[in-house]
C-alpha cells in the first residue's frame, strides 16, 4: 500500500478538498492519499512573492509527511514552489504537478499548449517550461485572466472561461495536448477531454501517478549529490520546527 501526501501549497481549504477529490480519482487501489495545505501562508499563489512564502509551507508539509511514513509526495502548485529543496528534505519521490504534467503531455503529443490563470503568471510558466526542457515543446501559453481563486467561488464563471480558452488553443496553436495550469482546474480534465476530443492533461492526476510508479519501481529521491539530505546546522526562530 502506498501512502501519498498531495500538498497544495495554498491556504484555501476549498481547493484542497478539490485537489484532493482530483488525486483520489486516479489512485490506484492500495493507494492511499493525504491531502493537506499549510495552515499559515498565501490564500492563493500568482507570483513569485507568493510561491517563496508558499515554499515554507511545501516544507513544513514534507516535514509532517515523512513523519507519517507517507512513500512520496506531489506539490499541487503550478508554480511547483520549493520543489528542489523539498526533494532534499524527502526519502521518497516528490513530482511537481507543472514537471508532471508537461512530461506527459510530451508522451502524448509532439507540441502542447498550456491554459493558466492570469496574465502575470505566463511569463512563470514559460520560466519553467526553459528550466525543465520543453519550451520547444509548447506552442502556447494561454490565460483566462482570473485570478485562482475564482476557480472556488461557485459562480463557474472561471470554469467556463477554461473552456473557451481550451478551445482557442486547439484552434489557434494546432496542439495535441493541452496542459491545465492550475490545480484549481484539475476536476475539469476529463470533461475538457472529451469535448475537445485531445488530452486535456491536469498535473495533479499525473503527479499522483509518477509518484505511485516511481514508488512501485522502488526510486525515492536520489541522495547522491545536490539532492543529499541538507548539511545539518541550527535553524533558529520560526524555523526551528524544520530541524
Amino acid at each position: 500500500m502506498s501512502l501519498i501526501q498531495v500538498i497544495n501549497p495554498n491556504t484555501s481549504l476549498a481547493m484542497t478538498e478539490t485537489i484532493g477529490q482530483a488525486a483520489r480519482a486516479v489512485a490506484a487501489p492500495g493507494t492511499e492519499i493525504i491531502a493537506v495545505c499549510p495552515s499559515q501562508g498565501v490564500p492563493s499563489i500568482e507570483g513569485h512573492f507568493d510561491e517563496a512564502i508558499a515554499a515554507i509551507g511545501v516544507l513544513e508539509q514534507v516535514t509532517l509527511g515523512k513523519a507519517q511514513g507517507v512513500s512520496g509526495h506531489v506539490i499541487a502548485c503550478f508554480g511547483d514552489p520549493g520543489l528542489l529543496a523539498a526533494r532534499e528534505l524527502a526519502s521518497g519521490p516528490v513530482v511537481g504537478i507543472a514537471e508532471a504534467a508537461m512530461h506527459t503531455a510530451t508522451l502524448l503529443a509532439t507540441r502542447f499548449s498550456i491554459v493558466t490563470t492570469l496574465p502575470r503568471t505566463l511569463i512563470i510558466a514559460r520560466h519553467l517550461l526553459q528550466q525543465y526542457g520543453f519550451t520547444h515543446h509548447c506552442a502556447g501559453v494561454h490565460a483566462i485572466d482570473l485570478p485562482v481563486l475564482a476557480l472556488e467561488d461557485g459562480s463557474g464563471i472561471a470554469q467556463e472561461k477554461v473552456r473557451q480558452r481550451c478551445i482557442q488553443a486547439k484552434r489557434e496553436d494546432g496542439s495535441g495536448a493541452i496542459v491545465l495550469g492550475c490545480g484549481g482546474m484539475a476536476s475539469l480534465a476529463q470533461d475538457l477531454t472529451r469535448e475537445l476530443g485531445l488530452p486535456v492533461i491536469d498535473g495533479v492526476g499525473a503527479a499522483v501517478k509518477m509518484v505511485e510508479s516511481l514508488v512501485a519501481l522502488g526510486f525515492g529521491t536520489s541522495k547522491h549529490g545536490d539532492l543529499d539530505y541538507p548539511l545539518e546546522k541550527p535553524l533558529t526562530g520560526a524555523f526551528q520546527h524544520l530541524n
